[in-house]
C-alpha cells in the first residue's frame, strides 16, 4: 500500500475543506443565497477558481508538467442531464453539494450528516435499480456528440476535438480570463 498517496490526498482534501470553510461554502444559507440570485458571493468564487484552475491546468500541460494522457473527459449521456437535475434541486433544497457536505460537517454543522446519510442512501438505490434503469431505460445512457469529446485540441488522441486545429490551451486561455473577468465584475447581488 502506497501510504504517501494516502498522507498526499489527506492533506489535499484537508486543505480543500479549508478553502470551502473560508469561502463560507459550507454555510447552506450562503448557498441557497447563491442560488436564489441574492447573494452571489460563492458565484465569484466558482467563476475565479474555475478560470484559474483551468488557466492553471492548460499551463502545466503546455510545459509538459503534467502530461496530456491525464486528461480524462467523462462521456456524455442523457443520464447526466437527468441525474444532474436531480443533483440540482437536492443541492437547492438542502444547500450542500457532496463536497460542501463533508467540509461542513467537518466544520462543526450537524444538519450535513442528513445530506451525506442522503447521499449514501441514493447512491445504494441508485446501485440497487441500475440493472433495471438499463433494460428498462436504455435512453438515459444514449451519447451525446459520440460521448467523449473535447472543445479544441488537448494532445490527448484519446479524446477528439469539436474544433480541429484550434489548440485547446489558447481555448482554454481566453474562457479562463472570461471566467475571471466575470467573476469581477458579477455584482453581489442580482435582486434583494
Amino acid at each position: 500500500m502506497n501510504y504517501t498517496n494516502i498522507i498526499l490526498a489527506l492533506v489535499v482534501g484537508g486543505l480543500f475543506g479549508a478553502v470551502l470553510h473560508k469561502v463560507q461554502a459550507t454555510n447552506p444559507n450562503k448557498i441557497v443565497g447563491f442560488l436564489r440570485l441574492t447573494d452571489l458571493h460563492l458565484a465569484k468564487v466558482i467563476l475565479f477558481a474555475i478560470g484559474f484552475s483551468s488557466l492553471l491546468l492548460f499551463i502545466l500541460m503546455a510545459v509538459n508538467v503534467i502530461p496530456t494522457s491525464h486528461i480524462h473527459v467523462k462521456s456524455a449521456y442523457v443520464g447526466v442531464i437527468v441525474g444532474g437535475a436531480i443533483f440540482g434541486i437536492g443541492f437547492g433544497l438542502g444547500g450542500y453539494c457532496p463536497g460542501t457536505t463533508i467540509a461542513a460537517l467537518g466544520s462543526g454543522r450537524k444538519d450535513s450528516l442528513f445530506m451525506i446519510l442522503g447521499g449514501l442512501v441514493g447512491a445504494w438505490f441508485y446501485v440497487l435499480i441500475y440493472g433495471w434503469l438499463q433494460e428498462n431505460m436504455d435512453f438515459l445512457y444514449a451519447k451525446i456528440a459520440g460521448g467523449k469529446v473535447s472543445l479544441a485540441v488537448t494532445g490527448n488522441e484519446s479524446v477528439p476535438a469539436l474544433i480541429d486545429g484550434v489548440n485547446g490551451a489558447v481555448v482554454a486561455g481566453i474562457i479562463a480570463i472570461l471566467f475571471m473577468a466575470g467573476a469581477y465584475m458579477l455584482p453581489n447581488k442580482l435582486r434583494n
